[in-house]
């Protein structure tokens, strides 16, 4: 039985096929991305309308500088550094009017997942509403080293880049997000 073929198209960068003229790969990494881009700015803050906007806005961003993207570097990590600029700047904006807090987040990030059977799907929201708020509760920078390193998977190097710090501080901010997670967790857990 032969395997199959790998599609070269799948390999391409869709950055660099844009800027060639073909928009389907460029598509279908819109497509692979956009949920988690969205579950991004959800875990920054935002509420599901907003994250969504945020999302649109980060893949706009990154057709309007095409001309400054580097090919040797990962398109993922391009589009989450473009995605926390336009949180950092969304933030800016909005800087009079007050953050929406936890539980606006929350409460979104459980209308936005539905799981299968309704004891589930409560047990399910629980724990997430208990992470949103445990997230919600670190400082700033913690949260973005958090988000980008446990959430998003990235390499310290990556975050650090991203980031504009030090891969020293990244581990530091990462160690202190951490144990500060598992404080707030058991607290959740023991009530008294």
């Amino acid at each position: 039985m032969e395997s199959p073929k790998p599609d070269p198209e799948e390999d391409q960068d869709p950055l660099e096929a844009l800027r060639g003229g073909d928009p389907r790969p460029f598509e279908r990494f819109v497509q692979a991305q956009a949920p988690g881009l969205v579950g991004f700015f959800l875990r920054m803050g935002a509420g599901r309308a907003e994250a969504e906007d945020l999302a649109q806005d980060s893949f706009l961003r990154m057709v309007q500088r095409l001309d400054r993207y580097e090919p040797q570097g990962r398109p993922q990590a391009w589009l989450l550094r473009i995605a926390r600029n336009a949180w950092i700047d969304r933030r800016r904006r909005d800087a009079i009017r007050p953050w929406r807090g936890r539980a606006a987040a929350v409460e979104e990030l459980e209308l936005a997942e539905a799981g299968p059977g309704p004891v589930r799907e409560a047990a399910g929201r629980e724990v997430r509403a208990h992470l949103t708020q445990a997230l919600a509760e670190l400082p700033q920078g913690q949260r973005e080293v958090f988000e980008l390193g446990a959430v998003q998977g990235l390499p310290y190097g990556e975050v650090a880049e991203l980031l504009g710090i030090p891969v020293g501080t990244v581990k530091s901010r990462m160690f202190h997000a951490v144990r500060r997670m598992r404080q707030l967790l058991e607290g959740a857990e023991d009530p008294s």
